[in-house]
């Protein structure tokens, strides 16, 4: 089955769609890293503090909620939701549902390589040590797969066209006179 966009679900509605699919995904993401955390006797917002560390590299191993905690975990949102957004936008032909769930989580998984690679690694080598691995990829794999749901968030009636319509009986046939 196909999940295709019709015209009715505009670029507007697509983006708006893909933006409550990332954000959706990336909370997802951060209470999964918080419970890993948790799990290696870590803080649970070790995530979010390392992040935000990359603005304020003094305040990157602070342990606890703070300040610090809630502009990483607004970095979060800002980075992953914009990459919906734009997921959103750029997903506009008619692709299979696995297909979709697919590419979202390839998108996902090709974004933490390359952060991991070359971008944390340049601004926080040690947060890219201490923060990451299979849990890091697990994470990422859930964001893609709920990134790869957000046709669900399109508007209603943007969904209803873009399903095949079912075959509707004949009008004109009088089921009464038929009988008669």
């Amino acid at each position: 089955m196909t999940v295709g966009h019709h015209p009715a679900a505009g670029r507007l509605d697509r983006a708006l769609a893909g933006l409550q699919a990332g954000t959706a995904g990336v909370l997802t993401m951060l209470l999964w890293l918080g419970f890993c955390s948790v799990w290696q006797r870590e803080d649970f917002w070790s995530g979010p503090n390392l992040l935000a560390g990359a603005c304020n590299p003094s305040q990157a191993y602070r342990s606890g909620f703070g300040w610090n905690t809630a502009f990483g975990g607004s970095l979060y949102v800002l980075f992953y939701g914009t990459m919906g957004a734009l997921f959103g936008l750029a997903a506009g032909r008619r692709l299979t549902r696995l297909r979709l769930a697919l590419i979202a989580i390839a998108l996902s998984l090709g974004w933490y390589w390359i952060a991991d690679r070359w971008l944390w690694r340049a601004l926080l080598p040690l947060a890219a040590v201490v923060h990451g691995g299979r849990a890091a990829v697990a994470g990422h794999l859930l964001y893609g797969a709920l990134l790869g749901r957000f046709p669900r968030y399109l508007p209603a009636a943007s969904v209803a066209e873009a399903a095949p319509a079912a075959a509707e009986p004949e009008a004109g046939v009088d089921s009464g006179a038929a009988a008669g």
